[in-house]
Formats: structure tokens, C-alpha cells, sequence
């Protein structure tokens, strides 16, 4: 199949990206990358030890964080700055201050034909990931994972000026889906592609491969699939966002929009 310009232009730059050059070489690009973008690489490795942009990219924490360790707090999953956040309209969600979408359409039809109750009125966080953050993501909470649907699509930028001039920005992009539990309540978990982000990668599902040909949705359906909070989930190749959508009366959201959260840092209570 013909894929959108984005995928060319993500791909191309994904094949940079993994290159490793001369270690001089490969020092002045991570060095200027990390220059350009202002990161902040006080808990990671020096610049010149990564041998590709990839490998920065993709930094792991030098320590742990910690967090609240209390079943009923949700943590932030990463790095990320909160562009929207608040309760769904019925099932409307705001990709930006004045532009909904449905997240029955976000989701799909291969999600459990039960959630059509619980997401009526729910709640939501939206997470950009800038170029700047880290880009790995973790385990909000304790959850079981039932399934994974993975949805090809588009990968237009998701900055705060794309988001606001494409309706159904995160609906046309590609995605992957997970559908979780916590304690008898459901939430989802949404992975969601931009420009340059050659891969998203998740940690128990080796089977997702992102920014193919493919126009086929795939589906993994689980029931041994565990997670703990904190736990490393998987990492975008460049930044990108993370929806929660979470059923209703599930979550007090503890942050607000236009504000940066980092991974550890509370998000939510259970109600």
C-alpha cells in the first residue's frame, strides 16, 4: 500500500536516527541534539556514550525514581507535559482546549463491546511527550493488561500547533490501544504516534510492530499479563503523547492542564 508522506519522512529519519557514525562524529550529533533541545540529562549517562540518536532517544534512568507506593495512587507514566485532562462529555474527549473527538472512534470497535457502558462520562489525561523528555513510559499503576489492539495510521506531529489545527488529529494517527484493569475497574492506555517516531515499542508484546506497510489492525488478547507500578513499559522513538482514558468514577485527576509532570510523580486517586 502507498503510506502517508509522515511514514516516508518518519522512517527516513528513523534510519538516521539508528545509525552509529565514528564516536567523534556521533558525540557532536548527540551533543548538539542535546544542546538544541535543552535536555536535561542529570539522571542519564553523558552525551557521548550513546552510540546513535536512537540510543539517546531511548536513555534509560541512571537510578530509580521513587513514588507512591499506595494501591489507590496512579502515577504519571512519563515525562510529559498535561495538554488536556478532565472528565469525558459523554464520550468526548479534548485533544485541545476547544476541539473534541470521540473516544469510542479513538478506540475502535475491537475494544470490549462492555466498555461502551463504563466510558460514558469518564475521565481523561492527555501526555505530550516533547523531543526533550525521556522517552520511556511505565506502569501507572498495578494492572492486568486483557488486550492490545494495534491500529496503523498517519503520524502527523502531535505539538500543541498541529493539535490545534487538525480535527481528529489522534484518531487519523497511528496507535496502539491497551485495555487494562485495576481491581474490578477498566481504563485505557493509548499509545499514540507522531511524526519521527520511527517505533513505539511495548515491552510484553514483541509482536507490535509500528510504522510498517501494513493497513491491517492487529489484536492480542491476554489473561496472564500482569503488571506492577513503575515497571518499564516500553519507550517511543522520539516523543510523542499517551492517553488515559479511565472508566467513570474511577480516578480524582490530581493535575491540571498546561502543566509538566514527571514519571513517578501522582496523577490520580482511586475514588
Amino acid at each position: 500500500m502507498n503510506r502517508h508522506i509522515t511514514n516516508t519522512i518518519s522512517r527516513l529519519f528513523g534510519r538516521f536516527a539508528s545509525r552509529s557514525f565514528s564516536k567523534p562524529v556521533q558525540g557532536f550529533i548527540n551533543r548538539s541534539y542535546v544542546k538544541l533541545m535543552g535536555l536535561d540529562m542529570s539522571e542519564f549517562d553523558h552525551p557521548n556514550s550513546y552510540s546513535s540518536l536512537n540510543a539517546l532517544f531511548t536513555r534509560a534512568l541512571k537510578t530509580e525514581r521513587s513514588f507512591d507506593m499506595k494501591s489507590g495512587v496512579m502515577i504519571s507514566p512519563a515525562d510529559s507535559w498535561v495538554s488536556e485532562c478532565g472528565k469525558l462529555s459523554e464520550f468526548d474527549a479534548l485533544q485541545i482546549k476547544g476541539m473534541a473527538y470521540d473516544v469510542r472512534d479513538f478506540l475502535t470497535d475491537y475494544r470490549s463491546p462492555e466498555s461502551e457502558k463504563w466510558l460514558e462520562n469518564g475521565s481523561y489525561v492527555n501526555f505530550y511527550l516533547s523531543p526533550k523528555d525521556y522517552h520511556r513510559y511505565h506502569v501507572p499503576i498495578d494492572m492486568k493488561v486483557k488486550k492490545a489492539i494495534y491500529v496503523p495510521g498517519k503520524l502527523y506531529p502531535v505539538n500543541i500547533p498541529s493539535l490545534k489545527k487538525r480535527l481528529n488529529l489522534f484518531i487519523e494517527n497511528e496507535r496502539v490501544v491497551l485495555e487494562c484493569e485495576h481491581d474490578g475497574k477498566s481504563f485505557f492506555l493509548v499509545l499514540v504516534g507522531a511524526l519521527n517516531v520511527g517505533k513505539m515499542v511495548v515491552n510484553f508484546e514483541p509482536q507490535i510492530e509500528t510504522n510498517t506497510q501494513t493497513d491491517e489492525i492487529k489484536v492480542f488478547e491476554y489473561s496472564d499479563v500482569k503488571l506492577a507500578k513503575g515497571e518499564e513499559l516500553g519507550y517511543f522513538k522520539m516523543g510523542s503523547t499517551i492517553i488515559l482514558i479511565a472508566e467513570k468514577d474511577m480516578l480524582d485527576i490530581a493535575v491540571m492542564p498546561d502543566t509538566h509532570v514527571k514519571f513517578g510523580d501522582t496523577i490520580a486517586t482511586l475514588k
